[in-house]
């Protein structure tokens, strides 16, 4: 037990730089915009933004399968060395189309990651520990965006400047991989013996019939669009309604909602697995709890500019955190309920081909909408109704006694 903690507090910092290496660009919009000026206009930001979940997206499935079937390790810290080094190359770029490429990039090589690393946790931590070990993995996501909420600040510097803080993170994963890379284990659950290699055809055949797979896809997809605009675009929204400075409004848009999620992410851990030793519907119920506190908290997103009170967005955001944490903590150990282990790393690859590839084109057509002058409020009215649909989506899910 002692070792499968160690393995969790050997992962949250390459969870931390994995977001805070997203982050850099939401919080520094507007000085990479004004030195790459060919960018232009929203639409084609929100489609930079949406270019690295796509790619990513489509190739969590690959690198989950890579996972089940050859171990987590290697792929954990190939990804982690990968992707720094992406990150470091796009702070040396100079036009949105190196740009794009860059985030294509960074899309691949970031991919690989979470679904093997959440997997590989799941493995060390059965039942009774399950949710709060993925809780404080967790916590280093929550930790690289309030950090990426600073580079704001890092930007406007006249010493430093935004491609300093992509040629630093870069520099600093590509340095952490190497002793990771020794440390990590794999390890199978005990009394299970290896399974046969499955081709990647019958592991996905076996997961899209499973009726609540499906389901928990769709609920890990659809609060998920409000988290991808709240992290994408919120540092832009205040800054924009509330005229704040672009440090400011990085801080704001990310610490407040972030701590909130860490405070989330433990209390529903502790939460969830005192819940399980009464019910095996304690996690669903945990992540519906979760759901229920995103709703209102869009519709005060939304109308918190027309008030002109920016402690009115930064309360919404507060609840938003409460309720992502209670969320994005007990996904996969809702997933490890109804699928076998061998396919865990490739069901949650699959959860995020689905979520991230609608993120998408939710951060495209948030672009598209806000150069088309759409309120504020009724863009996340829309979010607060799909995610009202996945708290009854969710309570349909039907765990498996016979799955540890």
């Amino acid at each position: 037990m002692r070792h499968a903690w160690l393995i969790v507090a050997l992962l949250i910092p390459v969870a931390l730089l994995n977001y805070l290496d997203r982050q850099l660009l939401a919080s520094m919009k507007f000085s990479v915009m004004g030195d790459i000026t060919d960018i232009e206009s929203d639409a084609n930001w929100g489609r930079m933004l949406g270019q690295f979940k796509w790619v990513y997206a489509f190739l969590s499935p690959v690198g989950g399968y890579l996972a089940d079937r050859f171990g987590r390790r290697f792929i954990i810290s190939g990804s982690l060395f990968a992707w720094s080094a992406v990150t470091w190359w796009t702070g040396h770029v100079d036009s949105y189309s190196e740009l794009l490429w860059a985030r294509s990039l960074m899309g691949v090589s970031e991919a690989f990651y979470i679904p093997a690393a959440l997997a590989l946790i799941a493995d060390y931590h059965a039942g009774p520990t399950r949710s709060r070990a993925i809780g404080l993995h967790q916590m280093g996501i929550y930790c690289g965006v309030i950090v990426g909420g600073f580079s704001g600040y890092v930007a406007d510097a006249p010493t430093l400047g935004w491609r300093w803080a992509f040629d630093a993170c870069g520099v600093i994963g590509m340095l952490y991989a190497v002793p990771l890379v020794m440390l990590l284990r794999d390890v199978r659950p005990a009394g299970e013996t290896p399974p046969a290699a499955a081709s990647p055809l019958t592991t996905v055949k076996s997961l899209i019939f499973n009726t609540s797979f499906l389901l928990l896809v769709l609920c890990f997809t659809l609060p998920a669009l409000a988290g991808w605009i709240v992290r994408d675009w919120m540092p832009a929204i205040l800054k924009e309604e509330f005229n704040l400075g672009q440090g400011r409004a990085g801080v704001s848009a990310t610490l407040f909602w972030q701590v909130a999620a860490i405070v989330g992410a433990i209390v529903s851990g502790w939460l969830a697995d005192r819940w399980m030793r009464h019910s095996d519907r304690g996690r669903i119920r945990t992540s519906a709890l979760g759901m229920v506190m995103i709703i209102p908290a869009m519709f005060g997103v939304g109308f918190a500019p027309q008030t002109g009170m920016l402690w009115v967005a930064i309360a919404s955001l507060i609840l938003f955190g409460l309720g992502w944490g209670f969320f994005d903590t007990n996904n996969m150990p809702i997933l490890c309920q109804i699928t076998q282990p061998d396919q865990r790393a490739t069901g949650y690859g699959i959860m995020n081909l689905v979520s991230i590839s609608a993120g998408g084109l939710a951060d495209w057509g948030f672009g598209v909408l806000r150069d088309h002058q759409v309120p504020l409020l009724v863009i996340f009215s829309l979010f607060a109704g799909v995610t009202l649909l996945s708290v009854l989506l969710v309570l349909m899910i039907k765990p498996r006694s016979d799955i540890a």
